[in-house]
């Protein structure tokens, strides 16, 4: 089912519920690469809702249960600048290539303890836990 409305905006009744909560630029993101990749893929809908979230973390980092812009546009870990099929881990939309400085910011913002001696792939794990578990308080 088409993610778009016919002029282009995002149905907010077809969007994960993380997205609903996001700006509409992430909205769009996913909406878009996501009608253009159920087309391409023959309805395929698993991999259109894989496609449209690797284009959403290009443009997007998850922070606590909605998506923001990133600072620079990329892929935000190695799984996605590998692509389907890799072995690596992803981060579930932290941004793990931005800065400590960036991800020390992110954990103040959502209250992760003792962030101040975490190296850089302990502040990815401990903002992607506490993103799961924020999206997960928001559902209930």
């Amino acid at each position: 089912m088409p993610k778009t409305t016919r002029s282009g905006a995002a149905k907010q009744s077809e969007l994960p519920s993380t997205l609903q909560r996001s700006d509409e630029l992430a909205q769009r993101t996913f909406a878009h690469a996501y009608d253009a990749a159920i087309e391409q893929y023959d309805g395929d809908e698993e991999r259109a809702h894989r496609v449209a979230f690797a284009a959403l973390k290009h443009s997007h980092e998850k922070v606590g249960d909605s998506w923001r812009p990133k600072e620079e546009y990329g892929p935000s870990d190695q799984h996605a600048e590998e692509g389907y099929g890799s072995d690596a881990p992803t981060a579930g939309g932290v941004d793990a290539n931005a800065s400590r400085a960036h991800l020390y910011d992110v954990a103040t913002e959502l209250g992760i303890t003792g962030r101040s001696r975490m190296r850089k792939d302990e502040l990815v794990e401990a903002i992607a836990k506490e993103n799961d578990r924020r999206s997960r308080q928001a559902l209930r």
